[in-house]
């Protein structure tokens, strides 16, 4: 894949404040960033809220919304709301949709039966109403009868598919316009998802990656490893695709987080923007080569240990 100069920006992380969206977003735009990420997780913030809050604050700033789940609106609903957005920043408004935390989608009565099928057809429709089209669907999943928004975008943007499996990759590289990849995205998983999805012309790859900066790099692997350790308890997907993958397991299991704080410092690169800043920088420059185009660094979900990486956030997109 041709390497890219990558869109670089901050996620805002569902456990902070809503209110604080316009003051980051703000803060992001005055400092140089290109763009900023917001998570809609069930039961935290609504993401279309804080987009529109972000949009209406500044006028260069794209503002990516990833992902809202496929069944917690309507097709319709959703594609009036990404128009909406696209209407309050125009060419500034990123879409994401995915399949939503299926445990979540329980509690809400709105589980699928077939997430794959649901994801497609939401996606086909959505992109079909945002193009303008008048749309009559008698899918499995998604029934609309001549339906067509009133101010559909001049110029839709891509609809970012939030997907980790194969068969959802393939299926993102076929109805999407590309994909949104969550933390951990190293470049490594990054290829091998674009790979999954048939690596698509014009297909559009947005990552997030933990981001943990600190002055010297022990201090960051040591407030990261538990996290990491988090990751191979629960079978992260993408650690898989990392070119250590074994040896990781085997340190692990060995040496449980004191062992993953040791880890070899091209480890940790892979891993994230986890480290000193010039370490950071040399992950996303790794993730360029891989052919990212934008990039969400995820800060620490906690606001008070978050919030002050914004400033390293800035710093990283005026290196």
């Amino acid at each position: 894949m041709t390497p890219t100069t990558a869109a670089l920006g901050m996620c805002f992380p569902r456990t902070f404040p809503a209110a604080l969206v316009t003051d980051v977003a703000r803060r992001l735009e005055e400092g140089g960033a290109d763009e900023l990420w917001v998570i809609e997780d069930c039961f935290y913030t609504a993401g279309p809220s804080l987009v529109a809050a972000a949009l209406s604050v500044t006028e260069r700033l794209t503002v990516g919304l990833g992902i809202v789940p496929a069944v917690a609106r309507t097709p319709a609903v959703t594609a009036m709301e990404f128009a909406t957005l696209c209407a309050l920043g125009p060419g500034r408004f990123l879409p994401g949709i995915g399949h939503g935390v299926q445990v979540w989608m329980d509690q809400m009565g709105v589980r699928p039966k077939s997430p794959l099928t649901t994801l497609e057809e939401v996606t086909v429709a959505v992109t079909r109403l945002l193009a303008g089209e008048t749309v009559t669907m008698d899918g499995k999943v998604v029934y609309l009868q001549d339906v067509k928004l009133d101010q559909p975008p001049a110029d839709p943007p891509p609809i970012v598919l939030g997907v980790r499996g194969p068969k959802s990759l393939a299926l993102a590289g076929r109805v999407g316009g590309g994909v949104v990849l969550a933390e951990p995205a190293g470049p490594s998983y990054v290829r091998a998802a674009v790979e999954a999805a048939g690596s698509p012309e014009g297909f559009v790859v947005a990552a997030f990656s933990a981001f943990c900066v600190r002055s010297d790099r022990k201090t960051a692997y040591e407030w990261t490893a538990p996290w990491l350790a988090g990751l191979i308890e629960q079978k992260n997907p993408a650690l898989p695709a990392l070119p250590f993958y074994d040896d990781l397991l085997k340190r692990y299991s060995e040496s449980g987080v004191p062992g993953l704080v040791t880890m070899p410092q091209d480890w940790w690169t892979e891993l994230g923007p986890i480290g000193t800043l010039d370490d950071a920088a040399t992950h996303i420059e790794a993730l360029e080569a891989a052919g990212v185009h934008h990039i969400g660094l995820f800060p620490d979900p906690e606001v008070e240990h978050g919030l002050p990486m914004l400033e390293h956030v800035v710093a990283l997109a005026n290196r």
